[in-house]
C-alpha cells in the first residue's frame, strides 16, 4: 500500500522517526536508574510490579483471576501505515503473552503531526491496529490522540490470567532448556530499510515474523508446564535474558550458533548496519556477559533491539519435544545453569 498526501507526494514514515520501534526504549541502564527512586510497593494484591522487569504487571483480583496490564508505543518501524498499527498492536500484546495471559481489550495510543501529515494516513494506522487486537480475541474499546511532532502509536491492553499459573522472570530453575519463538534482528534490517539498503524479500519476510501474534507459544508454555518467558523487544535477546538470570538466579548458558537470524540480518551487521538502541545494550550488558571468543557482528546480532520479538522460554528438559511440536519455528538455544559470576555465558 503506497502513502499518499493530497498532492499524491509518498510520505515514508521511517524517514520522520529519530528512533524506530523498540530501538527507541530507554537503555535499560538508564531505566535502572530512573526505577531506583521509586518506592517499593507492598500490596498484596499487585503479584508483578516493575522490580523483576517482567513485561506487564499483574494485579490479583481473586484466587483463580488475575489482571495483566501494559502498554507500549513508539514512532514507526515500516512505511506502510496499516503494517506499522499492526505490529505496534502485536508489540503490546506480546506483553499479555508473556505472562501467560489472554488479551481482554484494548486503548490506543496516538502521538499525530496534523499540521505535517494527512488524517486519513492515522485511519489506516489505527485500523492495522483494530484488526490485530481482535485477531487476538480481544476488543478495541477506545484510545487517547495528541498532537505532536512525531508520528508514534501504540496500544494499552488489559488481559486476564489465573495467578497459580503464570510465566515470570523469575521461575528458571537449572537445567531448564532456553527456547527462541522467532528469529533475531529485526532492528538492523529495519535501519536498513530506512536508508534503502535492505532486500524488499527480507523487509516483507520482517514484516510477517513482527505481525505474528505470540499467542500459540504462550499456550504452549502452559500446556508443557513452563512457569518462566520474557518476550524480547527493545532490550535484545541478551538484555531480555539478563532479566530472567538476575530475576531467577541463575546463569543463561546461549549456543550463539543455534539463535536464529532474519534472513538477511547477518549481511547487513557486516556491513556495519547497527542502531542506537544496541548500542545502549552493549554497554549494559558488558560486565554481565562472558563473551567469550563471539565475533564482533554476533555480538552485534545478539544485542540489536527487537520489535514484536518471539518468547524466550524456560522449558523442562523433557518437554522440550512437546513443545516444539506445538509452536512452529521454536528453537532451542540454550541452557539453565547454577547462578555464577554473570547473568550470561555465550558458548
Amino acid at each position: 500500500m503506497s502513502v499518499t498526501d493530497s498532492r499524491e507526494e509518498v510520505v515514508r514514515l521511517t524517514t520522520l522517526a529519530r528512533c524506530a520501534g523498540c530501538a527507541s526504549k530507554m537503555g535499560p541502564g538508564d531505566l535502572t536508574r530512573a526505577l531506583a527512586t521509586l518506592p517499593r510497593q507492598t500490596d498484596a494484591r499487585l503479584l508483578v510490579g516493575n522490580e523483576t522487569f517482567d513485561d506487564a504487571g499483574v494485579f490479583v483480583l481473586s484466587e483463580d483471576l488475575a489482571l495483566v496490564q501494559t502498554v507500549d508505543f513508539f514512532a514507526p518501524i515500516v512505511d506502510d501505515p496499516y503494517d506499522f498499527g499492526r505490529v505496534a498492536a502485536a508489540n503490546a500484546l506480546s506483553d499479555v503473552y508473556a505472562m501467560g495471559g489472554e488479551p481482554l481489550t484494548a486503548l490506543n495510543i496516538v502521538g499525530f503531526p496534523t499540521a505535517t501529515l494527512p488524517v486519513e494516513l492515522l485511519g489506516d494506522i489505527l485500523r492495522g491496529g483494530f484488526d490485530m487486537v481482535h485477531a487476538a480475541g480481544a476488543v478495541m474499546v477506545g484510545g487517547h490522540t495528541v498532537v505532536d511532532e512525531e508520528l508514534k502509536y501504540g496500544v494499552s491492553v488489559t488481559g486476564r490470567a489465573d495467578p497459580r499459573r503464570l510465566l515470570v522472570n523469575t521461575a528458571a530453575r537449572p537445567g531448564d532448556r532456553l527456547l527462541l519463538t522467532k528469529p533475531i534482528g529485526s532492528g538492523i534490517i529495519a535501519t536498513a530499510a530506512r536508508n534503502g539498503e535492505a532486500e524488499a524479500e527480507d523487509h516483507r519476510a520482517m514484516v510477517g515474523w513482527m505481525t505474528r501474534l505470540n499467542d500459540v507459544a504462550s499456550r504452549a508454555a502452559l500446556a508443557v508446564g513452563a512457569r518462566c518467558a520474557t518476550d524480547v523487544t527493545g532490550f535484545g535477546l541478551l538484555g531480555h535474558a539478563s532479566h530472567i538470570a538476575r530475576g531467577s538466579g541463575v546463569t543463561l548458558e546461549i549456543d550463539v550458533s543455534a539463535v536464529p537470524l532474519l534472513s538477511g540480518a547477518r549481511a547487513l551487521a557486516e556491513r556495519g548496519v547497527s542502531t542506537g538502541g544496541g548500542k545502549r545494550n552493549a554497554e549494559y550488558l558488558a560486565a554481565r556477559v562472558q563473551w567469550g571468543d563471539v565475533d564482533s557482528v554476533t555480538r552485534t546480532l545478539l544485542v540489536d533491539p527487537q520489535t514484536s520479538g518471539g518468547l524466550l522460554i524456560a522449558v523442562g528438559e523433557s518437554s522440550v519435544p512437546d513443545f516444539r511440536a506445538r509452536v512452529d519455528g521454536a528453537v532451542e538455544i540454550g541452557t539453565v545453569l547454577p547462578r555464577g559470576l554473570v547473568d550470561i555465558v555465550l558458548s
